[in-house]
């Protein structure tokens, strides 16, 4: 099934209005239902790099492997579906591209990115993450936080010390704990959740959360949802205008209608025709 008849996706990133330039990467396959953002960080350039190795390894090879693979089918080696091996799988090697290439060149060195990559799939979206770029959904006019940041601020307010306000003018907002490309081996988190026709998700980078709060975020989804275009925008020109100190990403796909994925003899005889 091509899944641009059955999402819809928008997008927008934005330098913000403190940086020189951006590093943060989008990228999405609406034939295949993929999108992945990264926000790089690093000296100089070496952010930038790093989130767009993330984006194009991640989705240039996942496109490869799902022409030809049905990705509700169970993988026999782990009795999961074979998309959340193939999601993790990518997600491993971008690390490893992006570890590399710092190792190997000194203008590169400890350079890493945040990632959050969503798989739209049999009436499913599968979602890994790594650091503090998240994933929202506004389902049934409420707007929740899907992920969990990787964070040191997330870590303190877990443990009690931090209460959700205190947080919000915390100094170290920005301090992850988890991140692709900064270690030879790390492991996303990754989980899968059923979607509905009309759900609305939201990939953005921190740029966007830690300039506008979520009750802002999901009133404008409710307001302008109906133009996903406009509602990307409008999202980042709401962050640039409350300070912009960071470059500002989102993504937004809207569930148009159910997509069951083949089964059986269906499933097979799609294969056969790829």
């Amino acid at each position: 099934m091509d899944l641009a008849q059955v999402l819809e996706i928008a997008s927008c990133t934005d330098p913000g209005m403190v940086r020189s330039h951006n590093e943060d990467s989008i990228a999405t396959d609406a034939a295949h239902g993929l999108v992945v953002l990264a926000d790089g960080m690093g000296g100089y350039n070496a952010g930038e790099v790093a989130s767009g190795m993330a984006t194009s390894v991640i989705v240039s090879e996942m496109r490869q492997v799902l022409e030809s693979t049905q990705p509700n089918q169970i993988d026999p080696r782990t009795n999961q579906t074979i998309a959340a091996r193939l999601l993790r799988e990518q997600v491993l090697r971008a690390n490893s591209s992006i570890y590399q290439a710092a190792q190997n060149q000194p203008q590169y060195a400890g350079m890493g990115t945040t990632l959050v990559a969503s798989l739209f799939y049999d009436n499913r979206v599968l979602v890994a993450h790594l650091g503090d770029s998240r994933l929202y959904l506004l389902r049934d006019g409420g707007l929740r936080q899907v992920t969990r940041d990787h964070s040191l601020l997330q870590e303190q307010i877990d443990s009690g010390l931090l209460t959700l306000e205190q947080a919000k003018n915390a100094q170290h907002k920005n301090l992850v704990t988890k991140a692709l490309g900064i270690d030879p081996s790390v492991e996303p988190e990754i989980h899968e959740y059923p979607t509905r026709p009309g759900d609305l998700y939201l990939l953005c980078s921190d740029g966007l959360c830690d300039m506008v709060d979520d009750d802002e975020i999901g009133a404008t989804l409710q307001t302008l949802g109906g133009n996903l275009k406009l509602a990307a925008q409008q999202l980042v020109q709401m962050a640039n205008d409350n300070g912009g100190r960071d470059n500002v990403s989102v993504i937004l796909v809207r569930v148009l209608r159910e997509y069951p994925g083949a089964r059986g003899v269906i499933a097979k005889v799609f294969a056969w025709l790829k």
